[in-house]
């Protein structure tokens, strides 16, 4: 059970609940963390606007976004984005084979040398930030431009902080539909 309670969408405002309601379109729920966030609404509003902008806007594809985020998660041991992740890099492309076994992606053949550097670059950062060497900087630049390893750069932090946010939480992975967070019926509405 997460440390701190989950809001339902009937206990928010309705910019937050408009918020809910566009995660909940998306993924057919809204996830634990995003309900605990929104005990600060003013958090989890440009939490949502930063998340979308790192995972959905750049040159970088979601597809390697989604990847490194799995390895940042699996470094960081955290059950709680590892379950969502996972699925959605599946989703993306991703094998199953791949996935489980991503922690040896330096011996694997499936995976490019661009992936590869974005895969090293995941785990440096993620276990020691200061461990970026010139040589590991230096081949990432001959795969990415600037402004892409900024793009790498944010999805590795992003979910370095989430995934410290939901291990000091301990929150539990979110189910399909969970949170009773759908919008009312339009009847509902105006039956009030």
């Amino acid at each position: 059970m997460s440390r701190i309670s989950r809001l339902d969408r009937s206990d928010v405002t309705p910019e937050i609940a408009a918020l809910y309601d566009k995660a909940f379109a998306q993924r057919g729920n809204v996830p634990n963390m995003f309900r605990v966030m929104a005990h600060r609404p003013e958090i989890f509003a440009t939490m949502q606007a930063h998340f979308g902008a790192v995972l959905n806007t750049g040159k970088v594809s979601t597809k390697l976004k989604e990847l490194i985020i799995v390895r940042t998660s699996q470094v960081n041991v955290t059950p709680y984005c590892l379950a969502s992740h996972t699925i959605l890099a599946r989703n993306l492309g991703w094998t199953d084979d791949q996935l489980a076994h991503l922690a040896d992606w330096p011996q694997r053949q499936d995976f490019t040398p661009a992936e590869k550097a974005a895969l090293c670059l995941a785990e440096t950062v993620t276990r020691d930030p200061h461990a970026v060497s010139d040589e590991q900087f230096s081949e990432l630049r001959s795969f990415y431009s600037e402004g892409e390893i900024v793009e790498l750069l944010c999805a590795i932090g992003l979910f370095n902080y989430f995934n410290r946010f939901n291990n000091a939480l301990q929150m539990e992975p979110t189910k399909p539909g969970e949170g009773g967070c759908a919008a009312p019926a339009p009847e509902a509405a105006t039956a009030r």
